[in-house]
């Protein structure tokens, strides 16, 4: 990746990759979840409650690592129970892969099933050789010439690193695994090899869609992945009853939720664990982690930041950027206007460059508006400042005290003009 991030910390579509396998097993029913991680710890902030960690000092291989996997759910287990490998590098397998591999490991009794799939360009994968019959005869690695014959290496159907074992077999082969090849690392597949010796079955289920089971090595396969991604994150909303009007210019997480007949137009992105509701536009704006109640409007070129929420029949509007403030019902900041740490009533207008200054350099402090408010262009609220129902303000005002409900607040310099101004001559000669 030649990145400071770990590769499975490196996000698609608004999650770590990591934590999209992790949610799949968790929605296909897993009983225990393990995530192998270095002596780094690096996944741990970002593990779901109740998803263990297994602590590998040194990195010595897939099969060194499912040795620690195995070692973590420790004794007392059901050792017929099937046990899920899937690899943090892996991202787009579904729960309902999941839940097809496990029932196909099932039904056909074997001590082990792997998940192969068939790829045009496998470069990079192991290799699925099968016999005669079909079966699984070994997986070979092609990551070192020295691991693979020519002929193997033109095999298209890989292993996705995606395993189903019965946990006495695992328990079993793992303890025989050898580091004799070119990488001097354990592999995970040499697993199949010691079972059928063993006279087991070992069974292989394919999986048909490619893009459930392609790996992450690089920024290009990290984008290819999040691209497809995001493709089924814009079909579940648009099969849901959302309007996204050029998908591919949109931006939605996959911690987003949004309401029905809600439309999304180019040029948008809607990020974290924004929720919409029903019947609301949002046009070429920037959403991240806020709230819209049903039959808000945002935009263009809004930018709505963490903390946020707009009530029902709300509107942001053009250039206008909120920041932890509550927009009442109906309440509207059409444009050029910064709202930030602020609360605002119902059925309030903030006129144009309405500017909350809610900073002092040291603190940030609220503001509070009342309903029925209207503000005048260019006014300045300095908070802490509250604004009664009803009150208004006047044009250019920089408002650092209360505005009583029902009352008018002005706060600027009285107006001068100096007669015969443009008539003056210049004090000094003006540039050629």
């Amino acid at each position: 990746m030649r990145s400071s991030t770990p590769k499975v910390l490196h996000e698609i579509c608004g999650r770590p990759m990591i934590l999209w396998p992790v949610t799949a097993a968790l929605e296909a029913g897993a009983g225990r979840v393990v995530v192998v991680d270095s002596g780094e710890r690096a996944t741990e902030g970002v593990l779901p409650e109740g998803v263990e960690l297994a602590v590998q000092e040194r990195a010595d291989g897939t099969g060194g690592a499912v040795r620690d996997a195995i070692e973590q759910l420790g004794e007392g287990l059901d050792e017929g129970a099937p046990v899920l490998i899937l690899s943090g590098d892996v991202p787009l397998v579904s729960a309902e892969a999941i839940s097809e591999l496990v029932a196909a490991h099932t039904t056909s009794g074997a001590a082990a099933t792997m998940a192969t799939t068939v790829l045009e360009d496998p470069s990079g994968y192991g290799r699925v050789v099968r016999d005669g019959d079909g079966g699984v005869l070994k997986v070979v690695e092609t990551k070192e010439q020295g691991d693979s014959t020519q002929a193997e290496r033109e095999i298209r159907e890989v292993n996705t690193g995606i395993f189903v074992f019965a946990l006495h077999a695992l328990r079993q082969a793992l303890p025989r695994l050898s580091s004799d090849n070119a990488q001097g690392e354990f592999y995970l597949p040499q697993v199949l090899d010691l079972l059928r010796g063993d006279g087991a079955l070992v069974a292989a289920h394919e999986v048909a869609d490619e893009r459930l089971v392609l790996g992450v090595n690089d920024r290009v396969s990290l984008a290819r992945v999040g691209a497809l991604a995001q493709k089924a994150i814009h079909e579940r909303h648009m099969l849901a009853g959302v309007t996204i009007v050029d998908p591919s210019s949109t931006v939605i997480d996959v911690g987003v939720s949004i309401g029905q007949d809600t439309v999304i137009e180019p040029f948008t992105s809607i990020r974290g664990s924004t929720r919409i509701g029903a019947g609301c536009l949002i046009r070429h704006s920037y959403l991240l982690d806020c709230e819209l109640e049903d039959g808000t409007g945002v935009g263009p070129f809004g930018y709505l930041r963490p903390g946020t929420v707009l009530r029902a029949g709300s509107r942001v509007g053009t250039f206008v950027e909120v920041k932890n403030s509550d927009i009442g019902p109906g309440s509207k900041v059409p444009h050029l206007s910064y709202i930030g740490d602020a609360d605002v009533g119902e059925r309030t207008n903030l006129g144009a460059a309405t500017i909350t200054a809610n900073y002092d350099g040291r603190n940030k402090h609220r503001t509070t508006v009342g309903s029925g408010v209207r503000t005048g262009v260019d006014t300045t609220l300095v908070a802490p400042v509250t604004l009664g129902d009803d009150a208004v303000t006047g044009a250019g005002s920089v408002i650092t005290e209360e505005v009583p409900p029902g009352a008018l607040g002005i706060a600027r310099q009285r107006q001068s003009n100096i007669e015969g101004y443009a008539r003056r001559e210049p004090s000094s000669p003006k540039p050629s």
